[in-house]
């Protein structure tokens, strides 16, 4: 199946940084299922768009966590994140916060 212009224009990331980075609508689909800010504790400071952005560099590159690049937050924070959302969740049908993001925008 070839290209058609509306798909072109639709899956366009030429004002991206890089191809795994996230468009506005992309992020609105998946920042309802972000984890809110903590209530008790240290107040988080990094932004959980790049984080997701760092995740999908890094799965869609196949490079090591150590070899993301510098602007995107440190490496073991990315990790963290990572692994807390591929942790499965207890209360509900879903595994995981990734597994429910591919299963509801199916």
């Amino acid at each position: 199946m070839a290209w058609t212009e509306t798909a072109r224009q639709r899956y366009c990331r030429a004002g991206l940084r890089y191809a795994s980075d996230l468009t506005d609508a992309e992020w609105a689909l998946i920042e309802r299922f972000m984890p809110l800010p903590p209530h008790r504790g240290r107040p988080r400071t990094v932004v959980l768009r790049r984080i997701v952005e760092a995740i999908f560099y890094m799965l869609s590159t196949g490079c090591q966590w150590r070899q993301i690049p510098k602007e995107f937050a440190p490496f073991t924070t990315v990790q963290g994140y990572f692994y807390r959302f591929c942790v499965p969740i207890r209360s509900g049908p879903r595994t995981s916060l990734f597994g429910s993001i591919s299963v509801d925008n199916d």
